[in-house]
């Protein structure tokens, strides 16, 4: 059975959430730098192939470590979380997408992304 969070769990969470999406995003962004500047230019300021592949090994490691906690990768750009939860016996995604300060909104697991409500 996949991990269940309550509230709680998932908010103690959240500090390391925030600092490795932020890692995520920084890295996120170089790689489309350096992509786009090999692609256009032959070369990027920001490395080669070698730098090209150690960002993209750094972003598979942040997705992982949260697929090993538990936790649901919806999306990467924007970052998008789920928490998998029940509330009032109901099966619910606990979420949370890059730019929130906080953990502050769920959805039933059979709405997804549309039927986000705040969290009581």
């Amino acid at each position: 059975m996949d991990r269940l969070f309550t509230p709680d769990e998932a908010r103690a969470l959240m500090p390391a959430i925030l600092r490795e999406s932020a890692t995520l995003v920084a890295a996120r962004a170089d790689l489309a730098e350096i992509a786009f500047d090999r692609e256009t230019a032959g070369s990027s300021p920001l490395g080669g192939l070698p730098e090209l592949k150690a960002v993209e090994a750094r972003l598979e490691e942040i997705v992982s470590t949260w697929s090993d906690r538990g936790l649901e990768v919806k999306g990467i750009a924007p970052v998008l979380l789920d928490f998998p939860a029940v509330l009032d016996g109901v099966s619910v995604r606990l979420c949370w997408i890059e730019g929130e300060p906080e953990l502050g909104w769920y959805h039933r697991t059979d709405l997804g992304f549309a039927g986000r409500r705040p969290l009581p």
